[in-house]
């Protein structure tokens, strides 16, 4: 995403979900608890925009995604959306699909590595915006469910039936989004969903811990490997090392690099510029 900013000033406060800067660290948190922090058309608008602006900004080193209350989203409100999309037409309803996955897109394709604190239920959309981040990380409350063909939609939503086959192999995936049965936590590390599973309550702590030490890293070394994780996942071998060597030239001529010879060479720690 550009840095350069255009004539709209950075937005003040969001009204659909509550966000929190510290130390390059972003914090952002769906707050809906008494409706399980149901995601409304707002809320997803919200989002979208949200990274957008955090992108351009380039003050964030890392973002941490959590819900308040009992759990971390449990999908897209049934009123709000399910009902309200029944008297749209075609048009409208494109509209706001292509939204949703906007959002995905923009979790997967900001500069710096977004972590999913999960307790509780993330279900429906929910459980895609888990699967879109870089790290997810639960505790023994957590349970995913990727419930869209219990509504009578395809389970590949928002870019799910991309992304999950690359996290938990084709034969899980399958089984996820075809039954739309839950996958409690234990089993979610057993099958590589999960990046940690903590003890319980204590997910938004780790959260909290890993992105400060994201943040407090060689950020464009980090922004760079998403980069390329995310564009290398379709690219035949040749391209991709192609597109690695171009890249490792590009860092080879940056400020970390020439900072961690240095540091190496007078034995103290690498102060990270992220440049």
């Amino acid at each position: 995403m550009s840095p350069f900013p255009s004539s709209a000033s950075p937005t003040e406060n969001w009204r659909h979900l509550r966000l929190s800067m510290a130390d390059g660290v972003a914090t952002v948190t769906l707050a809906r608890p008494e409706k399980l922090n149901a995601l409304t058309f707002g809320a997803y608008a919200d989002l979208r925009d949200l990274l957008a602006e955090l992108s351009r900004e380039r003050t964030v080193r890392a973002l941490v995604l959590a819900g308040e209350g009992r759990g971390f989203c449990s999908g897209g409100d049934v009123d709000d959306i399910i009902g309200a999309t029944l008297s749209m037409n075609t048009a409208e309803i494109l509209d706001f699909n292509r939204m949703t996955g906007q959002v995905v897109r923009a979790i997967r394709e900001c500069p710096f590595p977004v972590i999913a604190a999960v307790h509780g239920v993330a279900a429906g959309a929910g459980a895609v915006l888990a699967l879109a981040a870089d790290f997810r990380i639960a505790d023994p409350t957590a349970r995913f469910a990727f419930l869209f063909t219990k509504v009578g939609l395809s389970g590949g939503d928002m870019g799910a039936a991309y992304l999950l086959p690359r996290v938990v192999g084709l034969g899980h995936a399958t089984r996820l989004l075809m039954l739309g049965e839950p996958v409690r936590a234990p089993e979610a590390e057993r099958i590589g969903l999960l990046s940690e599973l903590t003890e319980e309550g204590r997910a938004d702590v780790r959260a909290a811990e890993l992105a400060r030490r994201l943040a407090e890293g060689p950020a464009l070394a980090y922004a760079q490997t998403k980069a390329l994780l995310t564009a290398e996942l379709d690219m035949p071998l040749a391209a991709s090392v192609e597109l690695d060597a171009a890249t490792q030239a590009l860092l080879m001529t940056g400020a970390d690099y020439a900072e961690f010879h240095a540091a190496f060479t007078e034995k103290r720690p690498p102060k990270w510029q992220g440049r």
